[in-house]
């Protein structure tokens, strides 16, 4: 009975549990309270964490093991969700295509710079070029790199004209001008120079050539270092633009630089500037002139101003050789053998005359050497002719017995015209002219009655021979003039019309110095000279110009053919 009646009141009890209280459950933790009535209950509170943690613990439990790339593939996820997350930074302004120098930054040294523009030159990278011109122009100030702004911009202009982009080379060259005046250098300036002929802007090169290559107003300070730089630049890009128009076919401007140089050479020389010091290209110059040259008298090439065309010489190499003249001689034999064979193209022995019935025609000018014998004529005719037997020589004195013709710059064959009268055609060049090689006096073992023909024939040649241009009186260097030169002086004095040119020339200078004859430049004593300008004074030719050869050393080719060039003229 009471075991039911306790049964009822325990059902009764878990009917009216109230809302939020769970029923028991084998979980729940028991506790005791005491009622009212004084009947101890038990109270239940249901673990619900401990729900959850079993369920997942099971699931865990359940869970397959991630292979290696799909946990990469996670972390890959993971890290895109964070990049994405945060604000990305703003690309560099000033990147460039090089791996080595990614980028330019006001920290960049001159180095870094230099290194993109020679990357950007070679590769031919525009848009490189492009972000240097930028950083050099916009980014940074007169200072940067210790003062060397100046120098980059210098570089950059040259490496923008070698890729033909004119419009960074301006913009660079304007900045440079307008910031750097003070520090440009001589060479940068050349350089800019070159570029500028490169793309055919020879406006613009002479216009830097006269502002930034200027010849020193003062003539004191002419023999600073810093004169000597800027006149040896001036001079390498006055010879760039003359080779430069001379292979291109240009002769008007390639003269017109020709005679630049020859103003310029005289300052050279008064500066203290050396052959070795300058080092002219006088020898790409010449092969540029002779094959304008060439190409003017085929036709192929003509001047673009008929005005400028009147005043062409008649062998574009003459304007060279004026300019050489001028400037140190380093008496090259590369550069006189090319000389030579520009201004000598052909030789013809024409006829030996022994009066002037047997001269050919007067049609073209006359070079005339005379001397007495054994003073070395023929090894001097070879010489400035870059002929090693076109007049003969001999040790024996007196050899030559005839006033030898030789014709240079004929036309092929006309030694048969003059000789057996056979018509030949073609017409001679325009430089075309007669060298006559007259025997030679006092040594010669020759009758006197034909010494006395000899001398006569060459009195009346040289006062009716129209067509005489130059006569050169050798005299031996070593000795100084003899009885027989006192007597050609006078002859000469007394007969030589106005418009012969009378020009002293003292041979074998090189035996006068001790030592090979390839090194020595060759000199005569003092006595000798004193002695020869007293000779000359008193014959009447006192005003005549006295040169130094030699035929072994070549020394004087470049003065005799100074000289040489008024009967190529005529």
């Amino acid at each position: 009975m009471i075991f039911s009646a306790s049964l009822s009141v325990l059902a009764l009890l878990l009917v009216h549990v109230p809302h939020g209280v769970q029923s028991f459950s084998p979980h729940a933790c028991s506790h005791q309270r005491r009622t009212a009535s004084g009947v101890i209950m038990p109270t239940t509170t249901t673990s619900l964490h401990a729900t959850t943690e079993d369920t997942s613990a099971t699931t865990t439990t359940q869970k397959t093991k991630l292979s290696r790339p799909e946990r990469k593939k996670l972390e890959r996820e993971k890290k895109q969700k964070k990049k994405n997350g945060k604000k990305q930074p703003e690309q560099a302004k000033y990147t460039l295509h090089s791996n080595n120098i990614s980028e330019l930054t006001p920290s960049s040294n001159a180095d870094d710079v230099m290194k993109a523009i020679k990357r950007a030159q070679n590769r031919h990278d525009d848009h490189d070029l492009r972000i240097v011109k930028n950083f050099l122009v916009n980014e940074v100030d007169d200072h940067f790199a210790y003062g060397f702004r100046g120098s980059l911009l210098a570089r950059l202009a040259v490496g923008a004209l070698h890729m033909n982009s004119n419009d960074i080379a301006r913009d660079v060259i304007d900045v440079r001008k307008e910031y750097h005046r003070d520090s440009m250098l001589p060479m940068e300036s050349a350089a800019i120079i070159r570029g500028l002929l490169r793309i055919h802007n020879v406006t613009d090169a002479l216009d830097i050539l006269d502002d930034e290559l200027a010849v020193p107003d003062d003539e004191e300070t002419l023999d600073s270092s810093e004169n000597k730089e800027l006149l040896k630049q001036r001079a390498s890009s006055i010879a760039s633009i003359a080779s430069r128009h001379f292979f291109e076919g240009e002769p008007s401007m390639a003269v017109r630089a020709c005679t630049m140089l020859t103003e310029l050479g005289p300052i050279i020389r008064k500066c203290g500037l050396t052959a070795e010091e300058i080092n002219m290209p006088w020898t790409r110059i010449i092969q540029g002139a002779s094959e304008c040259e060439s190409g003017r008298r085929a036709g192929t090439i003509s001047p673009c101003d008929p005005e400028i065309a009147l005043n062409l010489p008649c062998n574009l190499v003459y304007c060279v050789l004026k300019a050489m003249t001028t400037f140190p001689s380093d008496n090259d034999d590369r550069t006189y053998e090319a000389l030579s064979n520009a201004l000598v193209r052909r030789t013809l022995f024409i006829t030996g005359a022994v009066s002037m019935e047997g001269c050919p025609d007067a049609d073209r000018g006359e070079v005339v050497f005379m001397g007495r014998s054994n003073v070395g004529k023929s090894s001097l005719v070879n010489m400035v002719t870059n002929r090693k037997s076109l007049a003969y020589t001999s040790k024996r004195p007196g050899k030559t017995q005839q006033f030898n013709y030789f014709a240079v710059n004929d036309k092929p064959g006309r030694e048969k015209e003059v000789r057996y009268g056979d018509e030949v055609r073609g017409e001679k060049d325009p430089d075309a002219f007669y060298i006559l090689d007259v025997p030679g006096f006092g040594f010669a073992k020759v009758p006197e009655k034909q010494r006395q023909e000899w001398s006569d024939f060459l009195s009346e040649y040289i006062e009716t021979r129209k067509t005489l241009r130059v006569i050169f009186h050798l005299i031996d260097g070593r000795h100084g003039p003899i009885d027989e030169d006192f007597n050609i002086m006078k002859q000469v004095g007394e007969q030589k019309p106005k418009g012969v040119q009378y020009v002293i020339v003292l041979t074998k200078a090189d035996k006068n110095i001790k030592g090979p004859n390839t090194t020595n430049s060759g000199k005569v004593q003092k006595k000798v000279l004193d002695k020869l300008r007293i000779a000359a004074k008193e014959n009447g030719v006192g005003t005549a110009p006295i040169l130094l050869t030699s035929a072994e050393t070549k020394l004087g080719r470049d003065d005799m053919w100074r000289y040489m060039r008024l009967a190529a003229e005529v």
